[in-house]
């Protein structure tokens, strides 16, 4: 049996009808921005691997990092100890996310970054003696797979099964342009009508990715922000996706004057080496939780928190960061999406083209609906992975999320097969 069938024969695949699905394609290797499978075919990681690979596969640095802690320590728990990967982590991360952030909470993932976020929050409440119960989110949001992260996430055909168990949300609009006093209206409506019972206000700061790649303006988030501060709302970043250079700036909210209260980071985290969360929080909310009573404790923890190999390879992945050439890899890839852009903007089969720092993203003018599950989306899928390019469009959206060491050639690849597929595949 080839390693596909074996695969086939015992692995249930995430977001997978596992009826109609082909056999996976059996990856064996990595090296910089391709892929190659078990017939040494080469990919194109057009998506960084589900968002997470922002430098690389099997990049040295960070491969070098992990095998060095591997030979020192490999895990240790982490309630009541610690130790230097995590503690010079949590210096860096701090140094590189907005001031007011004052303490690193460890996870495994995004959705239990955001599932702590959402803890803290209503815990802080409770401790206050003031339970608040209700979170204001936008409208298409996506924050992960967990139950709290479902909650604050759309009601769609992935939460279907689970809406009973769901708890109370206020959904508003993304603030796309134009539609901006009308979401303030509906921030401030939904505060005036739940006075005293809105814990926190969750977003995705400019960018959001599951919903179609939306992209809309800071000074749009600031207002919203501004607002909640007065209104004494929690408000929760969720960076998962946005941090570590996507949008252009280290995070999104670089883009913002207002910060927010608690930070939610994983995917590029890493490096897209290994699993790890970070939740941060301001000063206020941790003192809350400091206190002579152990009820007042933050009930929450994984058996991997803060392991040491993950740690290190946030650290190697943050050593990258640190040098020019990356930021130079990302403005050159911003600039080489925007002039794809300019090339394929009368085409008469696209709507919408955008472009956020390494995102760039377009719709396809179809007469089906523009779900996720439009059919056109398989289509461009295999077409892609036959070109040698691995793209995963949201429905009608197909979109470039790099990593940042891909090359001007293999870009320009990339969009040779969009437009082909847009001019000659497209019907």
């Amino acid at each position: 049996m080839t390693l596909s069938e074996r695969d086939k024969k015992n692995i249930w695949h995430p977001y997978t009808q596992m009826k109609l699905a082909d056999l996976p394609i059996a990856i064996v290797r990595g090296e910089g921005a391709h892929l190659f499978d078990d017939a040494n075919k080469k990919y194109i990681d057009a998506v960084s691997s589900w968002w997470v690979n922002v430098h690389g596969h099997a990049h040295p640095h960070i491969a070098k990092k992990i095998f060095s802690q591997l030979q020192t320590l490999e895990h240790v728990i982490f309630a009541g100890f610690t130790h230097a990967p995590a503690v010079e982590l949590s210096e860096r991360l701090l140094n590189k996310l907005p001031s007011n952030q004052q303490k690193i909470f460890f996870s495994d993932n995004g959705s239990t970054a955001v599932e702590v976020a959402l803890k803290m929050a209503f815990q802080f409440w409770s401790n206050k003696n003031k339970p608040r119960k209700k979170i204001i989110a936008f409208a298409e949001a996506y924050h992960g797979d967990t139950f709290g992260a479902m909650s604050v996430s759309a009601r769609s055909a992935f939460t279907a099964p689970f809406f009973s168990f769901l708890f109370d949300v206020i959904f508003i609009d993304i603030p796309t342009k134009g539609n901006e006093t009308k979401v303030i209206t509906q921030l401030k409506n939904a505060i005036q009508e739940n006075k005293n019972d809105i814990a926190a206000f969750i977003f995705e700061p400019l960018l959001q990715g599951t919903a179609g790649m939306k992209i809309y303006e800071a000074a749009a988030l600031d207002e919203l922000i501004k607002i909640c501060k007065q209104a004494e709302i929690i408000t929760i970043a969720d960076e998962v996706m946005t941090g570590f250079g996507r949008t252009g700036k280290f995070f999104a909210t670089d883009y913002c004057t207002e910060k927010a209260d608690i930070f939610c980071l994983s995917k590029g985290l890493t490096g897209g080496t290994m699993a790890m969360g970070i939740t941060s929080c301001v000063q206020f909310i941790y003192d809350a939780f400091l206190s002579d009573d152990k009820l007042k404790t933050f009930f929450h923890g994984h058996s991997y928190t803060a392991n040491p190999v993950a740690c290190a390879a946030a650290l190697a992945s943050m050593d990258i960061f640190d040098e020019i050439d990356t930021w130079k890899n990302i403005q050159r890839i911003e600039k080489s999406h925007l002039k794809f852009l300019e090339i394929i903007k009368d085409n008469t089969h696209i709507k919408n083209a955008r472009c956020i720092g390494t995102v760039v993203a377009v719709d396809l003018q179809t007469e089906k609906s523009t779900s996720y599950f439009n059919t056109i989306r398989d289509k461009a899928y295999n077409y892609f992975l036959g070109k040698g390019v691995l793209l995963r469009p949201l429905g009608n959206i197909i979109y470039i999320m790099p990593p940042y060491c891909i090359t001007n050639e293999d870009l320009q690849y990339v969009y040779h097969c969009i437009e082909k597929f847009i001019t000659e595949e497209l019907i």
